[in-house]
């Protein structure tokens, strides 16, 4: 079947359909070396435990918490769902695959993984940009703040993320089933991504390269943009504040902000607008800001948020003392 399909890569539906049920592709992974492989299976077992807990427990934490009931926590426990959701959907792969000492992922595996990467990773980027327009709004516009940011507009934001990332992981992932895969199908990457798969096509990929660079760019730049405007209005508003404690206050309200766009934009910018080669070291270098947006950054955002963050600390502190029941209906 493989042969098949190598020597006719543009066959038709039925030949699609064949791909599609016995179909494999073999992913590169995050090391060459089989000396490192237990290494890394421990070291990214900890890392998913430490990353899902950290999160689940700030979203329990608000949630039990009527203090922190405001649209700024609202949307920082919707992005520690998403982060939960977004490293859920590689790195249990990549430790069964290390286990197991596999590299295999069905057509169909690769594309499913491939839908909701998209899908959360790009909820990431739009639900930062809304925190962005949140912290805008409060320090910009303080007295309008509460009629502005209302329970049903916040709501009707996380709902658009939702709807519009869904919309375009769907239309990268249909142009993606539109290529037929030849022999030479090894992924050069962990997990099944929209670059690493165009580059093991057989078929014509200049619609999805286009795409890609228009669709994925703005996706990426639009709501970077945004933040960057935002902060410019933000530090603005702060710097003519004359009380020096009122400045401090403010700048750390947006500090741990900041330090999450940072990291994530920084290495999402690096892995999908900067151009790379297909020799060795460039994967490993792909692999490296792949795994610092897919790994690291939903681990430290739980730190970054709890530990600067005051009000946080005093939830969590009261979630694992077991006092969360004193915060249901106030």
């Amino acid at each position: 079947l493989i042969s098949y399909i190598d020597f006719f890569p543009t066959s038709g539906l039925m030949e699609r359909g064949n791909q599609t049920s016995s179909f494999e592709f073999l992913l590169w992974g995050l090391s060459e070396r089989p000396e490192q492989q237990n290494i890394l299976f421990l070291l990214f077992l900890w890392i998913y435990v430490i990353t899902v807990a950290g999160n689940l427990l700030i979203v329990l934490a608000i949630g039990t918490d009527a203090r922190l009931h405001t649209p700024m926590y609202f949307f920082l426990a919707s992005l520690s769902c998403a982060d939960i959701l977004f490293t859920s959907t590689t790195v249990p792969k990549a430790l069964v695959n290390i286990q197991t000492q596999s590299r295999s992922i069905s057509y169909t595996g690769c594309l499913v993984q491939l839908y909701f990467f998209l899908t959360f990773g790009d909820m990431d980027i739009f639900l930062l940009a809304t925190m962005a327009y949140d912290r805008y709004v409060a320090i910009c516009h303080p007295l309008h703040y509460k009629m502005i940011m209302s329970r049903r507009r916040c709501t009707l934001l996380v709902t658009a993320c939702w709807i519009l990332t869904s919309l375009v992981a769907m239309t990268h992932t249909f142009l993606i089933f539109r290529l037929n895969f030849c022999s030479k199908k090894i992924i050069p990457d962990f997990f099944c991504d929209l670059g690493p798969l165009m580059k093991v096509s057989c078929s014509d990929t200049q619609v999805n390269e286009l795409v890609l660079l228009f669709l994925g760019g703005a996706v990426i730049l639009i709501p970077f943009i945004l933040i960057l405007v935002s902060y410019m209005h933000i530090v603005s508003a702060i710097l003519r504040v004359p009380s020096a404690q009122g400045r401090h206050k403010a700048f750390s309200t947006c500090g741990s902000h900041l330090a999450v766009v940072a990291l994530f934009f920084g290495t999402v910018i690096r892995a999908y607008l900067c151009p790379s080669s297909s020799s060795s070291n460039s994967i490993e270098e792909d692999t490296a800001a792949a795994v610092m947006y897919t790994v690291v950054t939903p681990l430290l955002n739980p730190f970054i948020y709890s530990l600067r963050n005051k009000d946080m600390k005093c939830a969590l502190g009261r979630f694992l003392r077991g006092k969360v029941f004193f915060s249901w209906g106030q």
